[in-house]
């Protein structure tokens, strides 16, 4: 064993808390998650390249937690940067990696974006990783991973069908990825979360889903409608074959999500695991489109301005999860009702909407 390996493990005996790096930290997810991991008692670093958060993010985390994550503003495609970041602060147990460009429309329209970010940041990362003795990583996926399934609800061993939006396509090669560098390695394990939809804000109303510029999601553009940043929200399509013809997704509330990132962490530190392992985390129940704005409507007392529109392509019409697997393996399991997770997300709006008067 080399000295510096030796000298990591006699540093994690004596440190109080595991550092946890984790990339795309200020963004939506990835912030909700930090202040998981903080409250959790982990020691906590941030990269982001802010292209999709803020930097004020860091302000609502401290202002949860009490404390602020160290942060750099580093690109994860550049790999000289993230290289001296594992330097400068080296001994990460793990990394979560939620870099990545995530919306499925764009990504139509701008696939090489798509491909050259979200595969080239995870390649970095794993690269890096056994270069500073980093032994485990947890990856953020998709229900987009299986296309339009042929049976519901979608557990984890539901094949994986060609992606329908390049956004799904990189998430299935990064998976791939994973498996084939940790099947390569002695030392290394993953586990890889294939979310499903993830909405609402956490309940301070301190952070929540800030996109910069035109949301790419449902909840954010009815929450900007609702406050007269745009005219109408447009419904694609109402010609599917669901119940009331819109597209059907499984919303999860984004702090019960960050929450499984947690028990993740504890997966991999648990000296269980064998091998990689792959867990969809959603709540189980499908939820269309006019649903959403119906209860949205009811819980937050607002009308929602809307017009059907085309199909947009890329959207796949049904999917939810079986969440099963998580439930029983990671001891985790969605929380929060949907209509507190809509009005959460109303709340955070507030706030913004204060904030740019």
């Amino acid at each position: 064993m080399g000295v510096k390996k030796t000298l990591k493990k006699i540093w994690d005996k004596f440190t109080s808390s595991d550092r946890i790096l984790v990339t795309g930290g200020l963004g939506y997810i990835g912030s909700h998650t930090v202040v998981e991991l903080m409250e959790a008692g982990y020691d906590v670093y941030v990269v982001d390249n802010l292209s999709n958060s803020n930097i004020e993010v860091l302000n609502g985390i401290e202002a949860i937690t009490g404390k602020r994550p160290v942060f750099e503003n580093i690109d994860c495609t550049d790999y000289v940067a993230m290289d001296k970041f594992f330097t400068k602060y080296e001994g990460f147990k793990a990394v979560i990696h939620f870099a990545a460009y995530k919306a499925v429309g764009e990504s139509v329209s701008k696939p090489l974006r798509y491909y050259r970010n979200n595969i080239l940041s995870l390649i970095n990362v794993l690269e890096l990783m056994p270069i500073h003795q980093t032994e485990g990583i947890v990856f953020s996926s998709s229900c987009t991973v299986y296309g339009q399934p042929d049976k519901l609800p979608v557990d984890e061993k539901s094949p994986i069908k060609d992606a329908l939006p390049p956004y799904g396509y990189t998430k299935q090669v990064c998976e791939r990825i994973i498996m084939d560098t940790v099947h390569a390695s002695e030392d290394m394990n993953a586990v890889i979360l294939r979310y499903f939809n993830p909405i609402g804000a956490h309940p301070t109303a301190s952070i929540g889903e800030l996109p910069n510029g035109v949301p790419n999601n449902l909840v954010p553009f009815v929450c900007q409608t609702v406050s007269g940043v745009h005219k109408k929200l447009s419904v694609f399509g109402n010609d599917y074959n669901t119940p009331d013809g819109t597209c059907i997704r499984d919303y999860i509330n984004v702090v019960d999500l960050a929450k499984a990132h947690v028990k993740a962490i504890e997966r991999l530190f648990d000296g269980k695991m064998k091998k990689p392992e792959i867990y969809n985390i959603g709540t189980g129940k499908g939820a269309s489109v006019m649903e959403v704005i119906k209860t949205f409507e009811a819980v937050s007392g607002k009308r929602v301005p809307y017009e059907v529109v085309g199909r947009r392509e890329g959207d796949i019409e049904r999917v939810w999860a079986n969440p099963a697997l998580a439930n029983k393996k990671l001891n985790w399991q969605a929380e929060t009702s949907f209509e507190e997770t809509l009005l959460s997300a109303w709340r955070w709006q507030e706030v913004v909407n204060k904030r740019t008067k």
